[in-house]
This record gives structure tokens, C-alpha cells and sequence, in this order.
């Protein structure tokens, strides 16, 4: 596996002019145990969600027996992570295409802000990714030769508004420019949106001609649905088929199938839903939310979907955000069915008819990893909020965070690594040198879902007195410094071990300093983390950070 993070290339970046504090991580280490997957895989399954964690709104492209796979990342850095696999199951992450700070801004925005929803397509040797940075520039095209690397500086789509752009390249070579934006006229509901094509020219990567409105609403606009979104075109038997995401993407989402004879209409829907679980009531262990997906045909004439879906722990409350999910396609009367009515979303399936893959990372399933930072540079997996523009961490000799003032709390970017929390029950933890020496200096772990709402466990300076502490912040309310929860005096003796444990909606803060694991603080309210409660799109991120107080 290509462990360089491309990305993040604060090698390349001016140091930071000050000396400041450095704390010193010599590891990490992370165990998901879901009961989902807690049983033996039987021969010839794969386990669901395929990418576990926040990897929202997969877009999906075959290029001869390889699969390349994208994904939404908002105002995380490095954004849109490019995986590739050859069975559909095993996923390995290749790069990045938004890894050089420049690309994009992400300065000031929310965290749920940033790239929507990219959508990859190939033709004849070049990779492009349409995709739509929100309150960050609009809509853009990148291309690359090689999926891992490097892309283009974005080329921007002025002339187009909305979100969710997609790219539909006909085997003809021509190519159309797909979509969500508002209708033609007024709005007539709230919600109300319209999927708009024109023509696009690869050349140029330019727009040409005229756009105008393919879906109106959705399949029934007399039933008003809401956020029509994520169009995708294909062909399929010499007629194209347009795919949207419609009902909004809370238990109410799903996916819906459009057939023409044109790549720009006219279109005739498909009356139901061919992916939703909005029509299941309560159930053990449910994912819900399905939708936003993307299809492919495999070498042998199979249909497969990648698409998002959750999986609350109770009522609509989640931690590890939005994921993606694998599932065949079926056709019946010339149309593609990925799940039949009131029928839930499966944890196990039978694997693809294609040569058996594999992942030095595993993405899915139950599985224990270990980090000790001795690489010259990140794993592509590790993000931070925003771009960063100053060389504030080292890796080699584990990991060395420069403490700074930005904080967990502030709309900004914080000295703060973090990857994904993919299991709904799952342990962190890490060991830290920090010396903690001046008033405000922190250091520790924390999970995090945005700047509003997170937790931290470790080491701090309050005052002069030397503390192991746990700190939350539940919304706005709370104070950007994050509310004190508990603490126990912090002994000279070097290094501390810390760690999290999340089990649904409870949160375990543990240290352990040369001995066995003590308890700072059980069952804290880990559904501040959830989406529910947090708001926008994003995950539960578990990470490093360090933060400098008083010089």
C-alpha cells in the first residue's frame, strides 16, 4: 500500500517562526468490535458497510478490471480520498485529489462545508472528478492521468450553479454536465429542486450550449419530494438511464431510476424506490438512509451499487457518520433494482463473481490497527480540519504534534491528526509525551465531530497545576475551551497512556501511567458526537492534538 501522504505536504510549507512546545505520540492504536461482525465470515461473503466510517456519497468508475472509488470529505484535509479495488470488496486507498494547499479554501467555513459529493469517470487514459466546493468556489473539474496522483488545479464551471455535479461520457466520446440546482421559475415547495444537464466538451473542460431541466422535483412532483440530488447517468441495452438520490439524506432518503433514449431526455421514472429502507420500521441493528448511490458493470455483465447509509445505535442517533455500503443490482424488465420494498439493507452478501482481492488496511469488518508513526510520512488516511499552511507535525520517531494556539473550539486549524471512528463500538488510545509547562498548554486525544461538539482527554496546564484531564464541548453554549468533566493531578512520571472507548452513545475516558488502565470518566453522553445532535454531514474523527497556552 502507497503509505505517502501526497496530501499533506507540510514538509514543503514554512516552519512556524516561534519555538512552542511539542508533544511527542510514540503511538496509536485502534480496535473496532461491532456485534454486526462479530461472527466468522462465511466462505464466499463480505461484510457491510464496505468503507466503515465517514465515507459519504460514493461515486464508483471501472476502468477495464480495476475499480476506483470516491468520496465526500467536506473541510477535512487532505479531501476526496481516491480507493481502488479489483473485487469490489477489499478497498485500498491510493491517494488523495485534493492533497496540495491551494486546491482549495476551507478558511473559515464549517466543517460540513467543502466538497460535496465528487463523482469520478474515466475516458480514454484520463481520470476527471466533478465536484462542488460549497461557499468555497462552486463547481470544478479535475483530471489526472494516474488515480493516485497528482491532480489537476481545479478547473471552475462558473456558468454552472447547484451542487452535485456529475459527468457522463457516452461511448461516442461526447459528454454531459449533470447537476442539482433550483427549478425553472419559482420554487413551488420547500425542498423543491430540479437535476439540469448540458453539454460538456473534454477538451476545453468547458460547458457548451444550453442547460435545461431533466428531473423536475422527482418522480411524482404532484407528491412534492424534496432534494432531488447525486444524479448519475449509464447505459445500459442501447438506453440511458438517469439515477438520483431524492428525500433528502435522513431516514427519508432513497434512490430513484429514470429511462430515455438521450443522454438529455426526455426521461419516464420508474414509480418506486429502487433503494430505500424509509418503508422498515423499527429492527435489530438497522442501517438506515440508503442512498446517494453509484452502479457499475463488471467484466462479466454484473450490476453492483456502492451506496451511503447509516447505522444508528438507537432511534436516528449515529457517531460514525454516513458510509458506504455494497449490493447487487438486479434487472427486472429492463430496470436495475438494487433492493426490493421493505427490504433491509443486509450486513453479509455474497461476494461479486470476480477474482478475490485484498487490503493491507482493513476498511470493514471487525479489526485491531496499530500506528507508530515510524514512516516517513502519514498514512493517506490521517486528516485534519482544513488546509493547513505551516509545518507544525513530524512523524519518524512516532508522531510530534507543535502545540499552537488554534483550539478544537475555534473555527480554524488546530494542531489536530485524526482518522476516522468506523465501528459504533470501538476503542482508541495512544501514548504521549508532553511536559504541559506553561498555563493553557493541552495534549491528548479527543473525539471529534466538529468544532462545537467534541471530547478530549489529556494532559493540561491550569493554573501551574499539572492535571489529566477530560473536557467536553456540547454546542455552541459551551465554551470554545471545552467544559471541565473530570481531572486527577498529573505525576512527574513520563509517558501517559491515554484512551477512549465508545460503545453506542457511551463514552469511557481512561490514562494509565506504567501500570493498569483507571477510569477518569464512564458513560459520558457520547450522542453529542452524533449527527442528530451535531448537525451536518460529517463523522465522529478520533485523533492527536496539541494546543499552546501562554507563552
Amino acid at each position: 500500500m502507497k503509505t505517502i501522504l501526497a496530501a499533506l505536504l507540510l514538509c514543503a510549507l514554512p516552519l512556524t517562526a516561534q519555538a512552542a512546545e511539542v508533544a511527542r505520540f510514540d503511538s496509536f492504536d485502534y480496535t473496532g468490535n461491532d456485534a454486526t461482525a462479530a461472527a466468522p465470515l462465511p466462505a464466499g461473503q463480505y461484510q457491510n458497510p464496505i468503507l466503515g466510517g465517514f465515507y459519504s456519497d460514493p461515486s464508483m468508475v471501472r476502468v477495464g478490471e480495476d475499480y476506483y472509488l470516491v468520496s465526500s470529505t467536506f473541510c477535512w484535509f487532505p479531501g476526496i480520498p481516491v480507493f481502488h479495488s479489483r473485487d469490489l470488496v477489499h478497498w485500498i486507498q491510493i491517494g488523495n485529489a485534493i492533497d496540495r494547499p491551494g486546491m482549495l479554501n476551507f478558511e473559515k467555513l464549517g466543517l460540513s462545508r467543502g466538497v460535496f459529493a465528487p463523482d469520478i469517470s474515466w475516458h480514454d487514459g484520463t481520470f476527471y472528478i466533478a465536484n462542488t466546493c460549497v461557499d468555497c468556489g462552486g463547481n470544478y473539474i479535475i483530471t489526472a492521468k494516474n488515480p493516485a496522483g497528482p491532480w489537476s488545479d481545479p478547473v471552475w464551471l462558473k456558468d454552472v450553479g447547484g451542487i452535485d455535479t456529475s459527468l457522463f461520457i457516452d461511448q461516442d466520446g461526447s459528454a454531459w454536465l449533470l447537476n442539482n440546482d433550483a427549478p425553472e421559475g419559482k420554487p413551488l415547495y420547500d425542498g423543491h429542486r430540479a437535476i439540469w444537464i448540458r453539454k460538456f466538451d473534454l477538451a476545453t473542460l468547458k460547458t457548451s450550449g444550453p442547460a435545461h431541466v431533466i428531473v423536475n422535483g422527482g418522480v411524482d412532483i404532484s407528491t412534492k419530494p424534496v432534494w432531488a440530488e447525486g444524479p448519475h447517468l449509464f447505459a445500459h441495452g442501447g438506453r440511458t438511464y438517469l439515477m438520483t438520490a431524492e428525500g433528502g439524506t435522513a431516514i427519508n432518503h432513497s434512490e430513484v431510476i429514470y429511462m430515455g433514449e438521450r443522454p438529455d431526455g426526455p426521461f419516464t421514472p420508474y414509480p418506486k424506490p429502487i433503494l430505500t429502507q424509509r418503508d422498515l420500521g423499527d429492527r435489530p441493528d438497522p442501517v438506515t438512509s440508503a442512498g446517494h448511490a453509484s452502479l457499475v458493470e463488471t467484466g462479466n455483465g454484473e450490476w453492483w451499487a456502492v451506496f451511503l447509509g447509516t447505522r444508528p445505535y438507537s432511534g436516528d442517533l449515529y457517531n460514525t457518520g454516513r458510509e458506504a455500503f455494497l449490493l447487487p443490482v438486479h434487472w427486472e424488465n429492463d430496470w436495475p433494482i438494487i433492493l426490493p420494498p421493505q427490504t433491509p439493507v443486509p450486513y453479509r452478501q455474497a461476494v461479486p463473481n470476480l477474482p478475490t482481492d485484498s487490503a493491507a488496511i482493513p476498511m470493514s469488518g471487525n479489526f485491531t490497527l496499530h500506528e507508530d508513526f515510524k514512516g516517513a510520512a502519514l498514512p493517506l488516511y490521517w486528516m485534519t480540519p482544513r488546509v493547513p499552511q505551516a509545518a507544525w507535525y513530524k512523524t519518524g520517531e512516532g508522531l510530534e504534534l507543535t502545540a499552537r494556539p488554534q483550539k478544537l473550539g475555534d473555527i480554524a486549524q488546530p494542531s489536530f491528526i485524526a482518522r476516522r471512528q468506523q465501528h459504533l463500538t470501538m476503542s482508541a488510545s495512544t501514548r504521549i509525551r508532553f511536559a504541559a509547562a506553561h498555563q493553557g498548554d493541552k495534549a491528548g486525544l479527543a473525539a471529534y465531530q466538529n468544532e462545537a461538539h467534541y471530547y478530549f482527554i489529556g494532559l493540561v496546564n491550569d493554573g501551574g497545576k499539572r492535571l489529566i484531564r477530560v473536557e467536553r464541548r456540547a454546542g455552541e453554549g459551551d465554551s470554545v475551551d471545552g467544559v471541565v468533566l473530570a481531572s486527577v493531578p498529573l505525576p512527574n512520571a513520563q509517558p501517559v497512556r491515554l484512551r477512549i472507548d465508545a460503545r453506542g452513545g457511551h463514552y469511557d475516558f481512561r490514562y494509565a501511567i506504567g501500570g493498569a488502565w483507571k477510569i477518569l470518566l464512564a458513560d459520558a453522553d457520547g450522542t453529542i458526537l452524533s449527527t442528530a445532535k451535531a448537525g451536518g454531514f460529517v463523522g465522529t474523527m478520533i485523533g492527536m492534538y496539541a494546543h499552546s497556552g501562554e507563552p
